[in-house]
């Protein structure tokens, strides 16, 4: 098949599957196949251009110009699932396409789940997903009568250090967001904003998770511990390097 060929030679590592991806969409018409074939040589990722992904077997709708959900989150979304109470409430901090929100409406359809976003185009996509998201940085917008009852508050938020994001796929530089990558000099910086705000949202033994890369926990896990956030568990992937951090509200009264 030309279109597996072209992909092939383009770099593509599952030219195969994408190819008929891209021949779903087209819908038998080979001009626009073509097209869309052109637009994936160049790097543009595969789900701006078939307009979905699949996340922990749900599909995500996925806008152009908003970051793509990786399966490295999947283990988070499952687990922040696994935390929520059926009728609990959990909050998806920087929800972006609100794929991690949707793993929870879809797991525990009885609890309330709130996204929020900075960015107007993802929030938008993530509405388009049928999620509730309050614009704003962190928890802006989120409702005061929120405070003090949140179950569990998920994040992927931007955690490569500055220096080392000229190490990420060529790709992954010229198309995605910039603002959903780059965590600042250490990789850290919105994500210790957020541990200084998360405990007078989560109500006692309330559960966070963040993702985190690299030697992150180590730097992590005193800034969770000053927050009166304990119980810190670090979450590794399949070859054994750390994913993500989980840690547990403590009592108020302590």
């Amino acid at each position: 098949m030309v279109a597996t060929r072209r992909l092939a030679a383009a770099g593509c590592i599952a030219p195969e599957e994408e190819a008929e991806e891209l021949a779903a969409v087209a819908r038998g018409d080979g001009g626009v196949l073509a097209g869309l074939v052109e637009r994936r040589t160049t790097g543009e990722p595969l789900a701006w251009i078939t307009g979905t992904v699949v996340f922990c077997g749900c599909p995500v709708a996925i806008t152009p110009g908003v970051f793509v959900p990786r399966w490295q989150s999947e283990p988070l979304a499952e687990r922040a699932a696994e935390l929520l109470p059926p009728n609990g409430r959990a909050i998806d901090l920087g929800t972006g396409s609100g794929a991690l929100a949707c793993v929870l409406v879809d797991r525990r359809p009885g609890a309330s789940v709130l996204g929020t976003e900075r960015d107007p185009v993802a929030a938008e996509c993530a509405r388009r997903n049928g999620i509730t998201v309050v614009e704003g940085n962190l928890f802006e917008g989120v409702p005061t009568s929120w405070k003090g009852t949140v179950d569990v508050i998920v994040a992927v938020l931007p955690y490569v250090p500055t220096d080392a994001m000229r190490y990420l796929p060529r790709d992954v530089l010229a198309f995605e967001p910039t603002a959903a990558l780059d965590g600042g000099h250490d990789g850290l910086v919105v994500v210790r904003r957020a541990v200084n705000e998360v405990r007078e949202w989560l109500c006692d033994a309330g559960h966070v998770l963040f993702e985190i890369g690299g030697h992150q926990a180590e730097a992590l896990i005193p800034i969770l511990e000053k927050a009166h956030l304990g119980k810190v568990r670090v979450m590794f992937d399949a070859d054994g390097d750390p994913r993500g951090v989980e840690a547990v509200a403590l009592s108020r009264e302590l």
